[in-house]
C-alpha cells in the first residue's frame, strides 16, 4: 500500500506532459477501436448510441496508459 508521500509523488508523475500526451494518443486509438466493436452497428446505421459507453471507451484506456507510464517511471526511479 502506498503512503501519503507516495501517492503525492504518483500524482506529480502522472501529470507530466509526456505521460498525458501519450495516454491521450493511446486513448484515441484504443477508444476508437472499442467504440467500433461495442457500438459499430449503431454508429454505421445512424442509430442512437450510448454516450456513457462512448466516453468510458476513451476514459479507461487513458487511465490505464497513464497509470502504467507513471508506475514505470517510479519503478525506474527506485532502481536507479
Amino acid at each position: 500500500m502506498m503512503g501519503a508521500s507516495s501517492v503525492k509523488t504518483f500524482w506529480l508523475v502522472v501529470r507530466r506532459k509526456h505521460i498525458v500526451l501519450n495516454a491521450l494518443r493511446v486513448s484515441l486509438v484504443v477508444g476508437s477501436v472499442l467504440n467500433l466493436i461495442n457500438q459499430g452497428s449503431a454508429l454505421l446505421n445512424s442509430e442512437p448510441i450510448s454516450w456513457i459507453q462512448l466516453l468510458m471507451n476513451y476514459l479507461v484506456p487513458c487511465c490505464v496508459a497513464s497509470y502504467s507510464a507513471a508506475q514505470n517511471e517510479l519503478n525506474h526511479r527506485e532502481r536507479s
